[in-house]
């Protein structure tokens, strides 16, 4: 049997901020709760869902749903609810490095990326580019390394694979290759999955190892809004379970233009949606693991286009968490999705109430909510570092006041206010200082005067040194006998070395 790979294999891996329990922060009260989720119910009862595959739609008429005449399954409220409550309550995530594997569900908040964006801000030039395999290695490469960030789904879409299988092992591949830690990807194909898995049993040593170290979750479109199914995300779904890779399915509808105005409305049709997808796992396999991407995007309504950075972005993220946390289904949310182009006070501010809210609100695992620009069109590996520096105080703060036993000792503080007069050198100061507090990595708390003598750096000028320091020297996790074997056996574009 292959060795289990652990992390110290990597000795520059940091350690990784533990993820805090969420969910202190409602944005709905309980009868708004109860409100949208019988919609919910409802629209699956009497709208249901279109475009249903046939197979698929015998098996849901053989449990007891309806097929109306213009094709459109629908689900009575019994039926949802039995396949609520058989559901997955917590998703295990492999990483390839044993020890960096997460556990999802239950309101622990994760930190991770996302997106498909076609360009990167090259901080060499300060402009845009079309994204590249490399720039997609040097992000996962820093999502490997970053304390903040606990998963990485790929950013960016490598526009130099011109084919899509091409696209979707090489992605596969330089994902795995750059990060230890669990890692998604999506799939243009369902006929791309066993390649896909076979190169990832060459990664981990031998057939069949994934199945039993599914290090990959696989990411996947299972509803086009408003209200139609994916077919070829559907058949994707089930190859996907066919492998035993873990699934993390989405519905992205927009309010205002392909899902209802008010953000309740918008709520109560995706989570129509979402519920529709737990209804496709409950069909092929009650309990499967699957984590639900109910992500209501924002539509700015005098353009159309989306707005990822605005308030309702925010609390329209945070509600949907507090949905699934309220129905105890694994959640992910999407943050971070400002809408600035590069990573300036707008950038800082988007970033910062999205994330926060969603965090606090108990999101599973948080996508999109770092390194991402112009509304995800565009990554940067300046931003993600700097993003890992915000996200590190919003998991202190999910954290918030721990009272433990000894968190108040009244005969300290008569002894100090009796004594010395201050704290700065009591043993429990001493003990706590790195537990109790977070402090920035590239954050800057000097004096004015200190700052100006340490050369008026920005936090861009610290970022693009750190990004570069920490890219100097190739991850170490995969192998070299089996990095091998992988480029001997695929189309890896990939070059050796990095």
């Amino acid at each position: 049997m292959a060795r289990r790979i652990r992390s110290k294999t990597d000795r520059r891996a940091p350690r990784i901020t533990p993820p805090p329990q969420g969910g202190r922060f409602a944005p709905l009260d309980a009868a708004a709760v109860d409100r949208i989720v019988q919609a919910a119910f409802d629209i699956l009862a009497r709208t249901g869902i279109a475009e249903c595959p046939d197979a698929i739609a015998a098996q849901f008429v053989n449990a007891g749903a309806t097929r109306r005449s213009d094709g459109r399954v629908c689900f009575s409220q019994s039926m949802v609810e039995t396949a609520i409550a058989r559901a997955a309550r917590r998703v295990n995530l492999p990483g390839f490095v044993e020890d960096m594997g997460l556990t999802v569900g239950g309101g622990r908040v994760h930190i991770g990326t996302g997106g498909a964006a076609t360009e990167v801000l090259d901080s060499a030039t300060g402009e845009f580019r079309g994204a590249q395999l490399y720039d997609l290695y040097d992000l996962m490469q820093l999502v490997g390394r970053l304390p903040n960030i606990h998963y990485g789904l790929r950013p960016v879409v490598a526009r130099d694979m011109d084919q899509p299988l091409l696209l979707d092992l090489n992605t596969g591949f330089a994902c795995l290759r750059a990060c230890p830690k669990p890692i998604g990807i999506s799939f243009d194909s369902a006929a791309h999955l066993d390649p896909a898995i076979a190169m990832f049993d060459m990664s981990l040593g031998h057939e069949g190892a994934f199945r039993a170290q599914p290090f990959c979750f696989g990411v996947i479109v299972h509803a086009v809004s408003p209200l139609r199914f994916a077919p070829e995300g559907l058949e994707i779904m089930q190859r996907a379970m066919a492998h035993r890779m873990p699934l993390q399915i989405c519905t992205a509808a927009q309010a205002g233009a392909t899902s209802p105005v008010t953000l309740a409305g918008a709520l109560a049709q995706g989570l129509a949606e979402t519920l529709a997808g737990l209804m496709v796992v409950d069909a092929l396999e009650p309990g499967y693991p699957c984590i639900f991407a109910f992500m209501p995007f924002i539509s700015d309504l005098r353009t159309g286009a989306m707005t990822g950075g605005s308030g309702e972005a925010a609390v329209a993220a945070a509600a949907a968490t507090q949905l699934l946390l309220h129905l105890g289904l694994p959640s992910t949310a999407s943050a971070g999705m400002t809408d600035a182009k590069t990573p300036d006070a707008q950038a800082g501010y988007e970033k910062g109430y999205t994330v926060a809210l969603a965090a606090q609100a108990g999101a599973d695992m948080i996508n999109l909510s770092v390194g991402m620009l112009g509304s995800i069109m565009a990554a940067s590996r300046e931003a993600l570092v700097i993003d890992d520096d915000m996200c590190g105080a919003i998991l202190r703060s999910v954290r918030g006041v721990e009272l433990t036993e000894t968190a108040i000792d009244l005969s300290r503080i008569e002894a100090v206010a009796t004594g010395d007069g201050h704290y700065l050198g009591e043993a429990q100061t001493l003990e706590l200082m790195k537990s109790e507090y977070t402090y920035p990595s590239l954050g800057n708390r000097q004096s004015i005067s200190d700052w100006k003598d340490a050369g008026s750096r920005t936090i861009w000028d610290v970022a693009v040194d750190r990004s570069a320091e920490m890219l100097r020297e190739p991850p170490t996790h995969l192998p070299k006998d089996r990095e091998a074997a992988i480029r001997a056996a695929f189309d890896i574009r990939l070059p050796e070395g990095k």
